[in-house]
């Protein structure tokens, strides 16, 4: 890797840290961002997304138990049933995950965090034979998304089903849903979260179910997300990628700047 282009990754994470971190906006209605003590954090109801997005570079081991302890309480008392501390890889202390993990968080596995400028990415959607897509309208096309979710990666479509409802319903400038249908039946869903106020807007979702994966459909749906937030006026597109979509990923256009964890912590019942 040529020096310039590593200049040009420490830039875009320097970007994002800030915008999508340090100054994070909600990312639905009835939330809010929080800024308390050496933590960035949002809060919302049970079912939103609940969790540390930014810790400050300053934060050292002195300080650091003594912040994850405050997140702890924190989620006690708003009687949450999971919390999140999203870790990146330059995160300080050096040893936060461990620290994390000894506080009774539990690690889910690594995602990449990937960014491309909109206007490098390929916008032509090209599909299979006998599949078409469109935007999600309504709660039926909800339930829709939850069935092609659950076939796709086999797990509980509950708390995010509530999300992408209230999104659609309170806060649908800043939300696209996504469906890859074959006739009546859904193939594949996807998500773009647009972060106003930022030049991002986030890419989510994209499973495929076993007997569509490898013919394109994930790319189509990469490239109608695309097209749209170049439409308005979106600068950059993220993704926390898995190892089974990154090099898909990489290979349109996008660029692997660093690994994420998601720490979970969930009150004893």
């Amino acid at each position: 890797m040529s020096d310039q282009t590593t200049a040009h990754r420490e830039e875009l994470l320097s970007v994002f840290d800030r915008e999508m971190r340090e100054l994070a906006r909600p990312d639905g209605p009835g939330v809010r961002v929080e800024r308390t003590g050496d933590v960035v954090r949002q809060a919302g109801a049970a079912h939103d997304w609940n969790g540390v997005v930014w810790s400050s570079p300053d934060l050292d081991a002195a300080r650091a138990d003594a912040a994850i302890a405050a997140q702890v309480a924190h989620c006690v008392e708003r009687g949450y049933d999971e919390f999140e501390w999203k870790l990146y890889a330059h995160d300080r202390p050096a040893d936060l995950g461990a620290r994390l993990l000894a506080a009774g968080f539990e690690a889910e596995e690594p995602e990449t965090l990937l960014v491309a400028p909109v206007a490098d990415l390929p916008t032509e959607v090209v599909l299979p034979d006998g599949v078409r897509l469109r935007t999600v309208r309504d709660e039926a096309d909800v339930e829709l998304m939850a069935r092609a979710h659950g076939q796709a990666f086999g797990s509980d479509w509950t708390r995010l089903r509530q999300q992408v409802l209230a999104r659609l319903t309170e806060d649908p400038d800043h939300f696209v849903g996504v469906l890859a249908m074959a006739g009546d039946e859904p193939v594949s869903s996807a998500r773009m979260e647009l972060y106003p106020g930022t030049g991002f807007a986030g890419l989510w979702g994209g499973g495929t179910v076993e007997a569509w994966r490898g013919r394109g459909v994930y790319r189509a749906l990469v490239a109608f997300r695309t097209r749209i937030a170049a439409e308005r006026g979106f600068r950059y597109l993220q993704v926390d990628a898995t190892e089974d979509s990154r090099p898909i990923l990489q290979r349109l256009g996008f660029a692997a700047l660093t690994t994420t964890i998601p720490y979970v912590y969930r009150p004893a019942s």
